[in-house]
């Protein structure tokens, strides 16, 4: 096994309450943590060379098992919710010295990494790993450091994640025996019982969350973003199956980032280092930046292969529907760098509504973009979910809401004076269904949305003619370039259009029953957004 040149101090591991042992795997390559893999028999390779690994029980995230420390720092900034969930610092810290003497005498893997392109606002992470694939994700995800800066690394932050370890929830205060926890005290986030890497990810974004915009005035956002070749950017946001990666990876425009972004006051910035994408029904057609980051190097998670073969069968959801990649940000041939953009002159809110119900594209108000931003909608259709047999709503504020432990007004005010100050446009686009819900109508054609987007940086929207979409109250462009101009009220392509008006009030409600547990905390600019009857 190969010693790497950079070594990590023995006091750094010893104020962790780790022995110095020759076990410690200090800062490897992707090559050496993808053949450690292979040896441990921990994965394998696909036909491209990419390494191919299961997770284990988790395939995805577990917000009931997240928690933050309730103290001095959180007790009264922390949004306590069904995703910010409270634990005690004394479970905190008997977990950590659980950890640490679990991890005593095995082979570990360190990594020094970074969050947040602007140096400015630059963390320095440390993360500790009880698996070598576990770490090549982080390796891809977090910022690399250069030699130079890691001579004189000093962590902000630590990252300790062993999924083989398992909490005991009488006696350490958890739910059950996997958890994540953050404490913002002691700036360390303890992960186990999971082998799931996007916890990692997710981790470092709630803290981020936190410390951004509580710190340093930065919007953190749940965003991918691009940017064109006269310096002009785009956001774009949305859940997942609204377009999100799809949209943004725009071949004419420079790639910011797939997923996670601050918001300055001269600058949109990423804080990863690398994309984390969904790879079900990849293909080459489709999405080809992503098709061909499946190379060396590249992490692929809980897919299956063809019988007989290494060939990824991307359509099988054998083990999951979320399978993923994450690979470094210079895999893609049109990735910005550094990741840094200027401050956007767009912003899209992607929605795809399954109802059939909204425009395919329409011009926000400062007060209609927070009041979106805040309900952050879509819809799943049938097939999605176990049990999910008609179109069924989702409301995720800030279209991130587990990620955010402040109070989802605090980031949609800060959106909307940035908007205002910097004159953005935000697009509310609709990449569901249109001519009747889901079963009745078709999906908006991808083609259309494209255009639609287009047109809207290029400007040619703001010279087009609106008309107002009633209980909505959306104002929707008469024509588009490349748009059949039937399709843009999505009104004129139902047959039945009394069955519509029934639909769009229905959904209307379930907006106005959503926005009920946050009308308290927000002023009347964004409450007055609201559908209307």
């Amino acid at each position: 096994m190969s010693i790497p040149t950079l070594m990590i101090s023995p006091d750094a591991l010893i104020k962790l309450g780790l022995q110095v042992s020759d076990d410690i795997h200090y800062q490897l390559n992707p090559e050496e943590l993808t053949e450690q893999t292979l040896q441990r028999g921990e994965g394998e390779l696909n036909d491209t060379g990419a390494l191919v690994i299961k997770t284990g029980q988790f395939t995805g995230r577990s917000p009931k098992d997240k928690f933050i420390v309730k103290d001095t720092i959180t007790e009264h900034t922390v949004n306590w919710n069904d995703f910010n969930i409270a634990i005690e610092e004394k479970y905190f810290l008997q977990l950590h010295k659980k950890m640490v003497d679990y991890l005593q005498g095995k082979e570990i893997w360190v990594r020094d990494c970074q969050a947040c392109a602007d140096d400015r606002y630059r963390l320095n992470l440390r993360v500790i790993n009880e698996n070598p694939w576990s770490n090549l994700f982080c390796y891809n995800m977090f910022i690399r450091p250069t030699e130079p800066e890691l001579e004189s690394f000093k962590p902000n932050w630590h990252i300790i994640h062993a999924p083989g370890f398992k909490a005991n929830p009488a006696v350490d205060g958890t739910r059950t025996d996997n958890f994540a926890i953050i404490s913002f005290t002691h700036k360390t986030i303890l992960i186990g019982g999971t082998g799931y890497t996007g916890e990692m990810k997710k981790g470092i974004f709630t803290m981020l969350n936190f410390v951004l915009p509580e710190k340093a005035n930065v919007l953190s956002m749940h965003c991918s973003a691009n940017m064109g070749c006269d310096g002009d950017t785009a956001i774009f946001f949305g859940l997942s199956g609204t377009g999100k990666t799809t949209l943004s990876a725009d071949p004419n425009r420079k790639l910011i980032g797939d997923d996670e972004h601050g918001w300055n006051e001269s600058s949109v910035f990423n804080f990863e280092g690398g994309c984390y994408a969904k790879t079900i029904d990849l293909s080459e057609e489709k999405e080809p930046e992503i098709f061909h980051a499946i190379r060396p190097g590249a992490l692929v998670e809980n897919v299956t292969f063809y019988p007989g073969t290494n060939k990824i069968d991307f359509s099988s959801k054998t083990i999951t529907e979320n399978t993923r990649v994450s690979y470094p940000l210079h895999f893609i041939s049109n990735a910005l760098e550094p990741s840094i953009g200027n401050t956007p002159k767009n912003i899209f809110f992607l929605t795809c509504d399954a109802y059939g119900v909204l425009p395919p594209i329409s011009r926000l108000t400062p007060g209609q973009a927070m009041y979106q931003f805040i309900s952050g909608y879509t819809a799943k259709v049938a097939g999605t979910e176990a049990g999910i047999t008609e179109p069924k709503s989702t409301f995720s504020a800030c279209f991130g809401a587990p990620f955010l432990p402040l109070h989802p007004a605090k980031y949609a005010e800060m959106l909307g004076r940035k908007m205002k100050e910097n004159e953005v446009n935000v697009w509310l686009v609709n990449t569901g269904w249109t001519g009747g819900p889901y079963g009745v109508g078709n999906r908006m054609k991808l083609s259309y949305t494209r255009a639609m987007i287009t047109a809207a940086l290029e400007g040619k929207l703001n010279k087009a003619a609106y008309e107002t979409m009633p209980v909505f109250d959306l104002n929707i462009p008469k024509e588009c370039p490349n748009v059949p101009g039937e399709i843009l009220n999505p009104r004129n392509t139902w047959a039945d259009k009394n069955a519509y008006d029934t639909a769009a009030k229905n959904l209307a409600q379930q907006f106005r029953n959503n926005f009920e547990k946050y009308a308290s905390a927000v002023g009347d600019e964004i409450s007055e957004a609201a559908p209307k009857f």
